[in-house]
């Protein structure tokens, strides 16, 4: 885990920026008034294996013939990530959950107000999406880490597979918290993803991108990343 430092940011995107969507305003500011600690990496199939074979998770997703080790965990639902939480809340006495969506974007932007942390242009083996130009680029996930961090020293925050957040969809920012808790009113039947994945074009991939998925779904392109309020 990495404890990120409380602070204030713009969430959402300019409406001059390039694949804006409607969803992803009014831009606004954001205080995360206490520090948190979020995952270094997605969570692993290693780390998912053993929730499995403590009890503690009952689906055994299936790793796509990629292999599993430190490969982010696929094919799990918000519901099967909710199961994971509280099993290593139980497990070790600490609050573990998932990120609210500002949360994740704040972690992710890591005080960058550009497209993507880097800067405003998708750049070359920088994360693994489409036209990324990796290895792994719109074939398969890549082993966690496999890219630089961002300057929270946080790994895949962009790219690699979707993550999870707390958060209810709403369309639009209009009423949203500003204290970077999760927003549990709106459409719960949806819950919030973030970061893009291995399949996606980069412009899903900006830091500012917001979509929703089903808490039921399982799917290749699609994972979690811890939180743990300090």
């Amino acid at each position: 885990m990495v404890v990120v430092r409380a602070g204030s940011f713009p969430m959402g995107s300019p409406e001059s920026e390039p694949g804006r969507g409607n969803d992803e305003g009014p831009q606004h500011t954001v205080t995360v008034a206490q520090p948190f600690a979020v995952g270094k990496y997605e969570v692993t199939f290693d780390e998912w294996d053993a929730c499995v074979a403590a009890g503690g998770c009952q689906h055994t997703p299936g790793d796509e013939l990629w292999g599993r080790d430190r490969r982010p965990v696929v094919n799990v639902s918000w519901n099967d990530a909710q199961a994971y939480v509280s099993w290593l809340t139980r497990k070790t006495g600490k609050g573990y959950r998932l990120l609210s969506e500002a949360e994740w974007e704040y972690a992710a932007r890591a005080r960058s107000t550009t497209a993507y942390p880097w800067g405003h242009d998708k750049g070359t083996i920088r994360a693994n999406f489409r036209y990324s130009g990796s290895q792994w680029s719109d074939r398969l996930t890549a082993p966690v880490g496999s890219f630089a961090p961002n300057g929270f020293g946080l790994y895949d925050m962009i790219g690699n597979v979707w993550e999870w957040t707390q958060d209810c969809w709403n369309g639009s920012y209009q009423g949203a918290p500003s204290d970077g808790l999760a927003w549990l009113t709106g459409d719960c039947g949806r819950r919030v993803v973030r970061g893009g994945c291995w399949n996606r074009h980069p412009e899903v991939a900006r830091a500012a991108y917001r979509t929703w998925l089903e808490p039921g779904l399982r799917t290749d392109i699609l994972g979690f990343r811890l939180a743990r309020t300090l």
